[in-house]
């Protein structure tokens, strides 16, 4: 990382620019104008380019003086990734700042400039950060609750998932319960589901079919209690490795795949050193934003009515731009699109079947296998204040057909009941 905070992975994909030539206007115009302005360009980018934009986003966010900063600890994310995984870290933070006629002013720390993965939660307790995104899978590791989104298929679509985080059921669910027990005001997040990325030891063998054809595997794990649950259920051998050593894990052999979602193997890299990508769906991936309430209920009663609404305008967003990342970008579809990332790494979609779906179901569920999810149900219902979390969130994520196509599900505020 350079000493402005900003790290070669983001300068060396801007090929028009240098990294020196990068480091001179985000010592101008600021890291997060910068940022801003970079998310706005589409095609090559030139300096000249850049420099405009960047002074643009400035001359916008500073026309008037900042009420309340709130600094934003972004793991890895930054304009490139979020190219590739619309989460929607800038375009909240370029919203709250427009709603608020710049009353609100966020300093954007992505990049793993100031904390990743396993730690923005942490840094957002302690008052380091005053917000964070990361993944809940990764976070839950601070933030145990977390793991209420986790229950193996409890969601079965996407389409389910955005349902429910659009649905008053997450806030009595999800949302109440981050507050009491973590003191995180949850936003807003992109809604993937995980399967298994395997490495180059399985590019000569046939496209997986089924979960029992994985079994003995060796596969990298995130910080989530449950994930192991339904991982050691299919005889996945879940091995705990942090994000940021996991293409190393897969590269060198010491793994066979890797538990994530499509659009974080794309961002990653990892499409050079895979050779499937196994649609197993099994629980949420979920790259979710939150603020601290100690922040959040500080603000007054007009900014915080501001966050939410831009909460859920970027929660808008992320479901339409997102789904149309995976086909267009990613290519976790059957035919693939010839220039997306898995076409061009030859990395296989391998879209299991609903019986072979149901099958993995099956062996890990825990309407299937309740006794394997006693002691993390009862934990998560009495952390809840008694509600039987696994089925009221399996019941909202049915509410809706599971043929309904993401782009179909109804969008709503979901702090109005």
């Amino acid at each position: 990382m350079t000493t402005s905070g900003v790290p070669k992975s983001l300068t060396e994909k801007l090929d028009g620019v240098s990294r020196r030539d990068f480091m001179r206007i985000t010592k101008q115009f600021g890291v997060t104008s910068t940022m801003l302005g970079l998310g706005t360009l589409a095609g090559a980018v030139t300096l000249p380019r850049l420099a405009e934009a960047a002074n643009s986003t400035y001359k916008k966010r500073f026309k008037n003086k900042a009420k309340h900063t709130i600094k934003f600890g972004a793991d890895g994310m930054n304009a490139r990734v979020q190219s590739i995984e619309h989460s929607g870290a800038l375009q909240f933070t370029q919203d709250i700042e427009e709603r608020t006629d710049g009353a609100v002013r966020i300093e954007f720390l992505g990049s793993n400039q100031i904390c990743g993965q396993l730690n923005c939660v942490k840094k957002t307790q302690q008052g380091i950060v005053d917000m964070y995104t990361s993944s809940t899978q990764n976070a839950a590791g601070g933030a145990p609750y977390y793991n209420v989104l986790d229950y193996a298929y409890a969601f079965p679509s996407r389409a389910s998932m955005f349902h429910f985080f659009y649905h008053p059921t997450s806030n009595k669910i999800l949302r109440e319960g981050m507050r009491k027990r973590h003191k995180l005001e949850f936003l807003f997040t992109h809604c993937e589901m995980r399967g298994i990325m395997l490495g180059k030891g399985w590019q000569d063998k046939p496209t997986v079919k089924s979960v029992t054809e994985l079994a003995g595997t060796k596969n990298r794990v995130t910080g989530t209690q449950l994930g192991r649950i339904a991982m050691n259920l299919m005889k996945l051998n879940p091995v705990p490795i942090a994000w940021e050593e996991t293409l190393d894990g897969l590269k060198q052999g010491l793994v066979d795949g890797a538990e994530t979602w499509s659009a974080a193997a794309a961002f990653a890299n990892m499409a050079p050193v895979m050779s499937q990508d196994v649609n197993l769906d099994f629980f949420s991936g979920t790259q979710g934003t939150a603020m601290s309430t100690n922040v959040f209920d500080k603000l007054p009663g007009e900014i915080q009515d501001a966050v939410l609404e831009s909460a859920y305008l970027t929660q808008v967003w992320v479901q339409g731009h997102h789904e149309a990342g995976l086909i267009q970008i990613v290519g976790n579809t059957n035919p693939q699109f010839p220039d997306t990332i898995y076409a061009k790494n030859g990395v296989r979609y391998a879209a299991l079947t609903d019986a072979a779906k149901k099958e993995a179901e099956e062996m890990c569920s825990p309407e299937f296998q309740p006794k394997a999810w006693e002691q993390w149900r009862e934990r998560l219902n009495k952390w809840s204040g008694g509600h039987d979390t696994y089925k009221e969130i399996y019941d909202c994520a049915r509410q809706i057909p599971k043929d309904t196509h993401v782009v179909n599900v109804e969008p709503r505020r979901w702090w109005r009941t």
